[in-house]
């Protein structure tokens, strides 16, 4: 089981994000030397959506609150889904011998 935090990022968000890079991919770095950040990126072409994949919710949810992407606008809306997840590593084998 994982849990995927999608950031639906502002029009502008490539533009904005310099003055704030090196804070976010800190809290991410951290996130992922804690083992709670599995992998995390931004989609292209075009460049508006983010998507991180956390173990847990707490996790995520925690992330949130801290990202400087979040707290200077530059994320215009976030969800965190489960993703029941059946093969690599932590996931929940399902019908698999």
């Amino acid at each position: 089981m994982h849990y995927i935090l999608f950031y639906d990022v502002a029009d502008d968000y490539v533009a904005r994000r310099e003055p704030h890079r090196a804070a976010h991919l800190a809290l991410a770095s951290a996130a992922f030397d804690r083992g709670e950040l599995v992998l995390g990126g931004a989609l292209t072409d075009p460049t508006d959506t983010a998507i991180l994949v956390f173990r847990t919710h707490e996790a995520a949810e925690a992330f949130v609150l801290a990202d400087p992407y979040v707290l200077n606008g530059m994320v215009k809306h976030w969800r965190v889904r489960e993703w029941m997840t059946v093969i690599g590593e932590g996931s929940t084998p399902v019908g698999m011998p």
